[in-house]
């Protein structure tokens, strides 16, 4: 069993990855993550099939 510490460590956090790609995804307006483009995805179906 691994225990952590009170800290998680993250390269991609390290190498800044995770800031260039919020800073993308908030520039754009589209999301980089699995769930993100899923949610967008799906509000984006509901506005068309509801649309009056």
């Amino acid at each position: 069993m691994s225990k952590k510490y009170g800290f998680s460590f993250s390269w991609k956090r390290l190498l800044g990855i995770s800031a260039l790609k919020n800073k993308i995804s908030r520039r754009t307006g589209i999301p980089l993550t699995k769930s993100g483009i899923e949610r967008k995805i799906g509000r984006s179906i509901i506005k068309i099939l509801f649309k009056k």
